[in-house]
């Protein structure tokens, strides 16, 4: 009993075999998926997604590199998605300061009226940060995004971001990068989050996880995130993979409203 918490299923490199892909996913115990908007047209893919799965839930938003191509009118239209039962949290939204495909003060400012139309739709908002951790933090705060709750998807920052973060009552969800041999840290940080905030993802069609690093991402293979969670935390009472697929499956469950 596995939950995918954040997949892009509307990708191009799924358009050949994406019934098949899910179906893998099935048979590997995945029992259901959220997958994510990043701007206007895939977050309206996301919705019909959901809409022709039962067992696939959607989230809606603009990613930080998309921001700079929000019209006047999007917001309006997510309005409209929200009304859909499908559609369990909105995101991914944040920043990012790597590339900076958009500006960053065009990133905080989108982040911020983001965050307000998810607080007005009540929805948990999924956030993703690269090397803009402190100002991450302080939009969040700021714009009181702890009233709705929310996830840190994909999360790969350091022990402050992660104390933040739970701090506020946000989830942790880790990915394939759990596996990767240099992720040390990232272990070691996974081994101490409270086990009722634990989320477990592929981001697919990125970041595949070990045995299957460099190839293309797929649902079925969050299995080996649990693994790997399972792994690190074997020295508490009863953990197994079969647990951590129980006890991230609640949390996501609970975070999401899914029933």
């Amino acid at each position: 009993m596995l939950i995918d918490t954040h997949t892009h299923l509307d990708d191009a490199r799924y358009n050949d075999d994406r019934d098949a892909m899910i179906a893998r996913a099935r048979d590997a115990g995945v029992d259901a998926f959220v997958t994510i908007g990043c701007d206007l047209a895939t977050s309206q893919s996301a919705v019909s997604l959901a809409e022709q799965h039962p067992f696939v839930y959607a989230s809606i938003g603009v990613h930080p590199h998309e921001v700079k191509h929000t019209c006047d009118d999007w917001y309006d239209k997510f309005r409209r998605l929200a009304r859909n039962k499908k559609v369990v949290a909105y995101g991914e939204i944040g920043l990012d300061y790597h590339y900076n495909h958009s500006s960053p003060k065009e990133q905080r400012e989108r982040f911020r009226e983001q965050i307000q139309l998810a607080r007005e739709l009540r929805l948990p908002v999924i956030i993703h940060t690269r090397e803009a951790q402190e100002d991450t933090i302080a939009i969040l705060k700021e714009e009181r995004a702890s009233e709705v709750g929310g996830v840190f998807h994909c999360f790969s920052g350091d022990a402050w971001l992660a104390k933040d973060a739970l701090d506020m009552g946000f989830y942790l969800s880790f990915s394939g990068i759990l596996t990767f041999q240099n992720a040390t840290v990232l272990r070691d940080i996974a081994k101490t989050v409270p086990l009722d905030r634990l989320l477990i993802e592929t981001d697919c069609p990125y970041l595949a996880p070990v045995p299957h690093r460099g190839k293309r991402n797929e649902p079925a293979f969050v299995f080996f995130v649990a693994q790997q969670l399972a792994t690190i935390r074997a020295s508490e009472p009863e953990m197994s993979v079969e647990a951590i697929g129980r006890l991230t499956t609640r949390n996501a469950k609970r975070l999401f409203r899914i029933a």
